[in-house]
């Protein structure tokens, strides 16, 4: 088989499955619906899309770039090349991130990539503290008035500091590096140790499951030592960093799909995370 004929089979193989999965736009309401998944009424994308010229890099990471190799009028085909660290953009975090001996990105099972997910949304104390801690009491809050947190979840916060996405810094100026607040170079809000602890204990981050926020990381930007991150990366769980949408997503009942690479002796990936709305 020529690279070429191989290019198109994989294309109208990849039609089909979009076209299985989606449904047409006309006849569900909006391109992505998902009429053919049994107890799903649509799914969203909560990842941002993946273009160095707006992804903000964490200080220190490996530069982004994206660049044309081959294109259909030379080629025949069309085809870039993508240069970029395994915590790029919208991203997932594996176990061996943080920990030597633990597992990487293929040492996982199909269904760690798959969890039921709840929302907690902060944004109101964020407004008031670009460095909000999350605390036990806000996570027993939350269960008193939407139930009790399945176990082995995707815990996801929402923040609100994604409408900051971009690549500007500068410490008086609002940037998504101090979530709008333009007061210093690096500010988020986070989860506190102990609620991560709380997690842990809960059985809600078992040896499945995962924090999330539309956050460079569950770390509140205070905490230099990344102590939220290295706790939930014990045993089996990931973190998911810079992610979007979450108002698309319930309160509780979704479930997200972590998309992307598994590199060998991967420490994560970077990702197309899909949620699934009931």
């Amino acid at each position: 088989m020529s690279r070429r004929t191989f290019v198109v089979a994989i294309a109208l193989v990849l039609t089909a499955s979009v076209a299985y999965l989606a449904g047409s736009a006309a006849s569900s309401g909006a391109a992505g619906g998902a009429r053919t998944l049994p107890g799903v009424s649509k799914v969203v994308f909560l990842s941002h899309v993946n273009d160095p010229k707006v992804v903000p890099g964490f200080p220190g990471d490996p530069a982004f770039t994206l660049t044309t190799a081959f294109t259909v009028p030379a080629d025949g085909y069309y085809l870039q090349y993508v240069k970029e660290g395994e915590h790029t953009g919208t991203h997932y975090s594996a176990p061996c991130h943080f920990h030597v001996g633990a597992r990487c990105a293929e040492d996982l099972a199909a269904g760690n990539y798959v969890l039921p997910a709840v929302v907690v949304d902060v944004r109101s104390q964020v407004e008031a503290d670009v460095d909000y801690h999350v605390t036990v009491a806000d996570l027993k809050a939350w269960e008193t008035a939407h139930g009790v947190f399945p176990s082995n979840a995707a815990v996801l916060l929402w923040t609100g500091c994604d409408k900051w996405w971009g690549p500007r810094t500068g410490r008086t100026v609002p940037t998504y590096y101090n979530c709008g607040s333009a007061a210093g170079n690096f500010r988020q809000p986070g989860f506190s140790k102990a609620a991560v602890r709380w997690l842990i204990r809960q059985g809600v981050l078992g040896t499945r499951g995962a924090l999330g926020t539309d956050t460079f990381g569950p770390d509140p930007g205070d905490d230099p030592n990344y102590v939220e991150t290295f706790l939930t990366l014990r045993h089996h769980r990931f973190t998911l960093e810079n992610l979007t949408n979450l108002g698309a997503m319930p309160t509780r009942g979704g479930w997200i799909v972590i998309g992307g690479p598994r590199n060998r002796h991967g420490s994560g990936a970077p990702s197309t995370i899909f949620g699934l709305v009931p």
